[in-house]
Parts: structure tokens; sequence; C-alpha cells
């Protein structure tokens, strides 16, 4: 029997007839193109979590002596694998801090630690445009092997192709990845309830303020760099400490910590509470924003892990991110409540309470 399909466009075609930058922002627009485009065309449950990787269980059946069990049937072996899969399309290539190559590496390893996995192969896919310097291209790949050594992952396959000048901006990277889950590790937005406590490895906002000093030719006293790095070592720290109190791990890129906090309270039904006072952005970024109008809430990070966990638990958590080199500057930043589900709320400095809403727009487009 051969499938059926809706004939019915799932966006309305009057308000975006065509793809705008926004679409690929990580605010509402991302969410919608997702959530009524994609999700219901490729429906499975692996998909409609939508978490940072697919989370694929497998059953081993091991036909060894030594293992059977006391009826002489065959040990049967359950194995969790994340499987994640990111494309890079930044501009520019290079940045302070990094480049395309490191950030392909760091994106996908993080992806699959943010489902408390432990990232284990890569593959790498390049689109390369004509033209595209030679020695540039060496440099990328380059520093993509330095990033996978450092993170203990492989690149173990890929692809290459190549298109005519002026259609491929130099060098577009794909990467997947798969990692494997340890036993007893539970990770997914839907896990946040309310009591949980918010925490984040260190200052936000760097990653897409890096960027935009490099495109707008911006200097600042203190130069900003952006904040790349593979998270799987972290994360291995925190599921140490945590254990199963451990409830959501998400690094916020796209849309910064504001789009993944409303993702995670409107999977999990809940409200969260952030305390501005208590999140940690670096001067020299806080004050390029005020210059640029940029709230640092919505401002891509590629560093930066967000942790939900039990309230129990979150001081050890807390002490071993700040033991951690990537969590030094870690701090508690916000509650889960069971008070306004699917909405973010801000305690502001002088004390006012506003909503942290989605963008609609797109803030810093080509930021990963």
């Amino acid at each position: 029997m051969l499938p059926t399909f809706s004939l019915q466009f799932p966006i309305p075609i009057s308000d975006y007839p065509t793809i705008t930058l926004a679409h690929g922002g990580g605010g509402k627009l991302s969410q919608m193109l997702v959530e009524r485009m994609f999700v219901p065309a490729f429906a499975n449950p692996e998909l409609e979590t939508l978490h940072d990787g697919a989370i694929l269980d497998f059953k081993l059946q091991i036909a060894n002596s030594k293992l059977t069990n006391a009826d002489g049937q065959s040990a049967i072996c359950n194995l969790q694998f994340a499987f994640s899969t990111d494309s890079y399309v930044i501009s520019p290539r290079f940045f302070p801090g990094g480049d395309i190559g490191s950030l392909a590496v760091h994106g996908t390893v993080n992806d699959l630690a943010m489902c408390g996995a432990r990232p284990r192969y890569l593959s790498a896919g390049f689109i390369l445009e004509e033209g595209l310097p030679m020695e540039e291209l060496w440099r990328i790949v380059q520093s993509m092997a330095a990033a996978a050594q450092a993170a203990g992952v492989r690149i173990v396959t890929g692809d290459t192709k190549v298109v005519e000048r002026g259609k491929g901006d130099g060098i577009f990277i794909n990467t997947a990845g798969v990692g494997v889950i340890p036993a007893g590790v539970q990770i997914a937005p839907g896990r946040a309830r309310p009591g949980d406590v918010v925490l984040v490895n260190g200052p936000i906002a760097s990653h897409g303020i890096a960027i935009m000093s490099v495109r707008e030719g911006l200097t600042f006293e203190t130069a900003v760099e952006s904040d790349s790095a593979a998270l799987n070592g972290l994360v291995e720290a925190i599921l140490a400490a945590g254990g199963e109190a451990v409830h959501v791990l998400r690094d916020p890129t796209r849309g910064g910590v504001a789009s993944s906090l409303n993702e995670i309270a409107a999977a999990a039904r809940v409200g969260i509470r952030l305390d501005e006072a208590r999140i940690p952005v670096l001067e020299e970024v806080r004050g390029a924003c005020e210059i640029l109008g940029f709230d640092p809430l919505y401002v891509a990070n590629e560093g930066k892990c967000l942790v939900i966990v039990a309230t129990d638990a979150a001081e050890a958590v807390l002490v071993a991110m700040r033991d951690h080199p990537l969590g030094r500057d870690a701090a508690i930043i916000g509650l889960v409540v069971a008070e306004h589900p699917r909405k973010v709320y801000l305690r502001s400095r002088i004390g006012g309470l506003r909503v942290v809403d989605m963008l609609s727009g797109e803030q810093l487009p080509r930021i990963c």
C-alpha cells in the first residue's frame, strides 16, 4: 500500500511565499518551519521530541555461553545511541576564537553531548565553491582535525561536492555524529520539572558579538572572542555530579538562551523565571550589545550549556562545572516553575518582570 501525503500547505503562503533569512535564525519562523513542515512530513517518535539529536534504542542478543541467563537463553543488551547532524554556513569563515572547521566539529559534538551521549564518530560533508583558495581549505581541514582530536572523536567518513563560482560562498560544511548514551542517563527537553534549577556554564553572547565585530570592523578595548568549544568533557562532569537529577541539557546556539529556554518551557509545559542579575555577560560584550541594540539573551553561543537539574543536586552540579575549565564562571540563573506554563519571564536588575519571548526575525544571520 502506497503512503498518503497531505496536499494542504502547512505554512500560510500569503505570509511567507519564499524562504527568508529569519527562517534560519532559531526564532519563531524557524520553529514554524520545523514544526509545521518537517516534523509532520517526516513524522516519527524519534523526531517528534525535538531534541538536539535523535535518541535511538537498539537491542542486541549476545550469543555467549558466559552471558546466558538462568534458563540458558542468550543475554539481551540494550544500547542507546544519539545521532545528530548540522550544517555550517558561517560568514566570515575565520573569526576571533575559531573558524568554520573547528565550529563544525564543536557543533555536532555538543549536540550529541546535550543528549547525554559520549560522542564517538563524525562524518564531514564539504560543499566547495570553484575558486576557493586551496591554502584556505587546508587551514580549515587542519582545524577540524585538531578539534576532533581534542574532543576525542574521529571523522570516519565524508563527501565532497564542488559548485560553480558564485554559487557556494566559498565553503559550506555538514557534520553528522554518533554517540553512546551511558546506562541510566535520560536527558530530554520535556523532563524539566517545577522546582528545577537553571544553570549556565559561563558568560553568554560572546560568539555572536565576535562574529559581528569582524563583519562590521568593530574594535573594543578588550578583544571579544567566540566561545566555540567542545562541551562533552564538561557534560561528563555534570552527569557524574548530578546523575539522574540532571533533566535537561541544551546548547543555546541560534536564537540564544532566550529561544532555547522557550523551547524547553514549551516541551515540558512549564514556566521558567530568570534573574537578570545572575546571568553572566562579559562587560565588553554587554557594551557591544548596548551599542548595536542587541539583547544578549538572543545572541548565539557556541560553547555554552544550559543545565536544568533538580534542586537537591544543583549545588553539586555547580561545583563540578566550576571545577572544569569550560565552567569556571558557571552560575545559577533561574528556576523552573508551575506558573505561566510555556512562558519564560525575566526579573530585571531593577526588579521588574518581563516576558522573554522567541524572536520572530533574525538578529544575526549566518552565525553558525
